[in-house]
């Protein structure tokens, strides 16, 4: 069975950042150093060093090949998280994202048959964010937004980011929850942990924020997706329904429905990077709520796209056709 896949979770950046800390007065950003050949350290305008990338990071044309070479039939693209920057000024915030989204958009423009485009929102200004929603959408085309699992001490419940959800449904655009900024962050450096223990826990603070604040209840035709397989959610699922009918006085004070009456309501893509816990998140959600992700460029995701999905012989090719494509279509709102 031959798929051309459609991978719903990988990471872009421009080539060249401007020198925001000089256009702003102030620190914190995202530098880029291309110290060698087709490769850049990612770095802190203070110097310290956050990743080492590849062209295919940025480089269109070679992401193509890459996506030739694998059997991707189309990619979804978005920003690196690390580039949100919710904790910026309003106003540059707001120029960050116009600026990445331009970029992005350009990718896509070379390479229409190939890529689809995410778009990043200034969501620490909700009325600048539905705006630049609206650009997204309207203007450049793209087919939904990706955001951050909280927004600087704002969880995904916060009555003032309503707004972009409601204007989201109405604009019909797919929502890619991803992990960042992740909580006690400065209390695990060692071991990767803030990667490997706090993205799972992020996910599912935003999943939990969402479910328990009422958001998917108000909004039920929002096409939520999450990083990661849901994080931790699939393991933690029945301690939360189980707080949620063990202290209502604490859960049920927003919405009076339980985690549980929300499984198959939204998407998670394919990453768990272990076989059995894809058949637990199968389960859970439906083989209509899984897609294709990847991770892509960064050495944490799925080096072989779909390989997981594709390696389990109790699922009929039915339902890995679903999860490798069709699901993805369907999320992102266009016909098969």
């Amino acid at each position: 069975m031959t798929i051309q896949k459609i991978d719903v979770h990988t990471h872009i950046l421009p080539k060249k950042l401007p020198a925001w800390k000089d256009k702003f007065g102030y620190g914190g950003f995202i530098t880029l150093d291309h110290h060698a050949p087709c490769k850049a350290k990612m770095m802190r305008d203070d110097g310290k060093f956050f990743r080492e990338i590849e062209h295919n990071c940025w480089d269109s044309t070679q992401r193509a090949r890459e996506c030739d070479e694998q059997n991707v039939g189309i990619q979804v693209l978005s920003t690196v998280p690390v580039m949100f920057s919710y904790w910026t000024k309003p106003q540059d915030g707001l120029d960050i994202a116009k600026f990445l989204n331009d970029d992005l958009a350009e990718s896509v423009a070379k390479h229409p048959d190939r890529f689809i485009g995410l778009g990043t929102l200034p969501l620490q200004d909700p009325d600048a964010a539905v705006k630049e929603l609206e650009r997204c959408m309207k203007d450049l085309n793209f087919r939904g937004i990706q955001i951050g699992s909280h927004v600087n001490d704002w969880n995904l419940n916060e009555p003032a980011l309503y707004a972009v959800f409601e204007a989201a449904a109405k604009l019909d655009a797919a929502i890619f929850v991803h992990p960042w900024e992740m909580m006690g962050e400065d209390k695990m450096q060692k071991y990767w942990l803030p990667w490997l223990v706090g993205m799972p826990a992020e996910t599912t603070r935003a999943i939990a924020s969402l479910i328990f604040g009422g958001v998917l209840e108000r909004l039920p035709n929002l096409r939520f997706a999450f990083a990661h397989g849901g994080g931790s959610f699939p393991a933690t699922i029945g301690r939360l329904q189980h707080g949620f009918e063990a202290r209502p006085d604490l859960c049920a004070i927003d919405n009076e429905k339980g985690p549980m009456e929300y499984l198959g309501k939204f998407y998670v893509d394919s990453l768990t990077h272990d076989a059995d816990m894809l058949r637990h998140v199968i389960k859970l959600f439906g083989d209509d709520k899984i897609m294709l992700g990847t991770d892509y460029p960064f050495p944490l995701g799925e080096l072989e796209p779909g390989k997981l999905i594709e390696s389990l012989d109790d699922v009929s090719n039915e339902s890995k056709q679903k999860m490798l494509r069709e699901n993805a279509l369907t999320w992102l709102g266009l016909e098969r």
